[in-house]
């Protein structure tokens, strides 16, 4: 079960279409045959689907066009650089902190700023940025009834999101233990989101077990994932799950999963009754409430 495709996501998408295809192609043919494609599908679309299902659609599309099997590489190879080089500042914060777990899980969400989908123009400095002021951001959630799952997991399922943000990911996963952590990734190029090849290259592939998910969905389809990784899925005692892509695909599923996001748009906004800008640690169940805020505490 998953979020359904809001209206308002509609112009989003046509945008996000738009400075995907400007972003890999100067050919202005090529930008109007996909905006064209994009267009049509837009007035046919199934809006009980969430938007992962769209956007899947327009980067097959963006593929196809342009030919380019993963046309974000060098722009994710960039966003690695540059989180890999804000490292060592993540771990100096972390071993500064009161509450290490805390930290862990606020440098996490800082990262989730890096989304291709929402913004493609994030610096150095927008990062940096947002790690400085990771304490004075807006956050909800009950980090004790996380800690309380963590004490009892054996078994971690982390699904990953963008290139760079999962090497703030790797801070939080050295918190929570890597010999019980599955680190899962997109099983194909689309957007900014993050494959094996990215996992690799941000230095998680000595850490953690990799897997893919088989789908080139921006989210987590999972009637489109392959079965082993549903298998897996099933059999974590605890899902870790980033980003907006996975709460859009998987706020409503009955697994015991923790998500972790920053709040971008309007609709995730209304959604949860969190403000655009919000730092989130939710539970699920406790998120699926059709737009009523999630039960949790203001740390």
């Amino acid at each position: 079960m998953h979020m359904k495709t809001h209206l308002d996501c509609i112009p989003c998408l046509i945008r996000q279409a738009l400075n995907a295809v400007r972003m890999v192609s100067a050919d202005a043919v090529q930008h109007a045959s996909l905006m064209r494609q994009v267009l049509h599908w837009a007035g046919e679309m199934d809006l009980q689907q969430p938007p992962p299902v769209m956007a899947q659609r327009i980067h097959r599309q963006l593929r196809t066009i342009t030919r380019e099997e993963d046309p974000y590489r060098v722009a994710k190879a960039h966003q690695n650089h540059m989180a890999l080089r804000l490292l060592p500042e993540l771990r100096a914060q972390l071993e500064s902190a009161s509450d290490p777990l805390e930290q862990g899980v606020r440098l996490a969400i800082a990262g989730n700023v890096i989304d291709m989908g929402i913004n493609g123009h994030v610096t150095e400095a927008d990062l940096r940025q947002s790690v400085n002021q990771v304490l004075d951001d807006s956050f909800s959630g009950d980090l004790n009834v996380f800690r309380a799952a963590l004490s009892t997991a054996r078994n971690i399922l982390y699904l990953a999101d963008n290139a760079g943000e999962i090497v703030f990911d790797r801070v939080l996963i050295e918190q929570l233990g890597t010999e019980r952590v599955t680190l899962a990734v997109r099983g194909f190029p689309v957007l900014n989101d993050a494959t094996r090849e990215d996992a690799q290259s941000a230095g998680l592939h000595g850490m953690v077990e990799i897997i893919d998910n088989g789908s080139d969905a921006p989210g987590t389809l999972l009637e489109q994932c392959r079965e082993s990784f549903v298998r897996r899925f099933h059999q974590a005692d605890l899902v870790i799950a980033k980003g907006q892509g996975n709460f859009e695909t998987l706020s409503e599923e009955t697994r015991n999963i923790f998500f972790l996001f920053k709040v971008k748009c309007s609709v995730i906004a209304a959604h949860t009754g969190f403000p655009v800008g919000t730092h989130v640690l939710g539970q699920s169940g406790a998120m699926a409430s059709c737009g009523k805020p999630a039960v949790v505490s203001e740390m």
